[in-house]
């Protein structure tokens, strides 16, 4: 039976930050979790092709089906690159020059992420530091993967908050809807 908490955050969508100011009020929050994404074996080959790793855990079912998973699994790092997706299904911030990757402080794969199972991440605000020119968010993910005991991914993330006016020496980018004048 599903969480109605979960779900009600599933169905609220992003949560949308009115600035930095109200990212750094919601230390401790959670951003709820996002929508069930199935991972299929299709994007872990593409994966592979991208990285040049070609696995046979991961890219060849037969012999991966004699393993003990029964089957392929995502390589860890696919699922760490699902996280930027993940991130724009849980939160926005409004009124900021952009908001960049910065790094992972902690990332551990407890589990692993069978081909064709799904999985959705929940976040949690967890930090804010101020730097020159960003302030510095910290923000916890945990990966469920659908009836496993435990969770894919495990990650503690930063994401940098560049302030309006950018820094001198940061070029503000336009996002493509943002780059199209308003029809009249």
């Amino acid at each position: 039976m599903a969480d109605p908490a979960t779900e009600l955050a599933v169905a609220a969508g992003p949560h949308v930050f009115a600035g930095i100011a109200a990212v750094e009020a919601a230390v401790g929050q959670s951003l709820g979790v996002t929508p069930w994404f199935t991972v299929e074996q299709a994007s872990v080959d593409a994966f592979a092709s991208v990285t040049r790793d070609w696995q046979s855990l991961h890219c060849d079912p037969a012999v991966a089906a004699l393993t003990p998973y029964g089957g392929t699994i995502a390589h860890g790092y696919l699922t760490v690159s699902l996280l930027s997706m993940f991130a724009g299904q849980l939160y926005r911030v409004e009124g900021v020059a952009h908001v960049l990757n910065y790094g992972i402080d902690r990332l551990r794969f407890p589990g692993v992420v069978p081909v064709g199972s799904r999985i959705r991440a929940h976040g949690t605000l967890t930090a804010t530091t101020p730097k020159p020119g960003m302030v510095l968010v910290g923000v916890t993910y945990t990966v469920e993967v659908e009836g496993a005991t435990r969770p894919g991914l495990v990650a503690d993330t930063l994401v940098a908050l560049v302030p309006h006016p950018a820094p001198p020496g940061i070029t503000p980018h336009l996002t493509p809807e943002l780059e199209t004048e308003p029809e009249n």
